[in-house]
């Protein structure tokens, strides 16, 4: 009936440090600054960005930052962020939540979700796209302790730029293969041979099974 329900669970998530080395140089200083960041205030542009490509390691990272906010941020998994983003009443009934601490922040996670910031997501969406911005930095937002962290596959240049144009985003994180040096210097320290290939961190870990 479009009310929010919560459920709430316990699983196992790895600190940052313990991970870091799964990531390509570039992705893992880009996630290592989100990781020690902290929001405070009435800051704008409370939206997180992750795209690449699949088997790049986009939700054990998500685990990892769930660790290294734990103490001042919640986590909310959004089962149906198309749902979520295109009824009016849902989507207040998350973002007033009055189960919730007010002096603390809370991360809304909308995993796989390209079709919602596609270029024609008015199309497949309705207005889903606008409300999203509305809440991230527009006059629905303001004043809630709320950051959206949005996870996709597609590739940017298939996002809606309203998106991703600058000052939007409080952080924008490409998720890329490993360089072929960077990969073999990957499976050298697990011990196996490389060779000379760019790897996705999935391929990494499959390599030689």
């Amino acid at each position: 009936d479009r009310r929010a329900t919560r459920t709430s669970r316990s699983i196992a998530v790895p600190a940052w440090s313990e991970i870091a080395d799964n990531y390509p140089r570039a992705v893992a200083n880009a996630l290592g600054a989100l990781a020690g960041r902290r929001f405070d205030g009435e800051q704008a542009g409370r939206l997180i960005l992750w795209h690449g490509v699949p088997g790049t390691g986009k939700t054990h990272a998500l685990r990892a930052l769930a660790w290294e906010w734990r103490r001042w941020c919640d986590f909310h998994y959004v089962t149906d962020p198309e749902e979520l983003f295109g009824s009016p009443k849902y989507m207040l009934d998350v973002l007033l939540d009055e189960d919730d601490d007010d002096s603390g922040w809370r991360l809304l996670i909308l995993e796989d979700t390209g079709e919602l910031l596609a270029l024609d997501a008015r199309f497949q969406t309705g207005q889903g796209l606008s409300r999203l911005l509305n809440v991230v930095d527009g006059l629905i937002g303001q004043g809630l302790r709320v950051v959206v962290l949005v996870t996709t596959n597609e590739p940017l240049r298939t996002i809606h730029p309203a998106v991703s144009r600058p000052g939007r985003c409080a952080a924008q994180v490409e998720f890329t293969a490993f360089p072929a040096e960077e990969a073999d210097a990957w499976l050298e320290r697990e011990g196996r041979d490389g060779d000379g290939s760019a790897r996705t961190l999935a391929s990494l870990f499959g390599h030689g099974d």
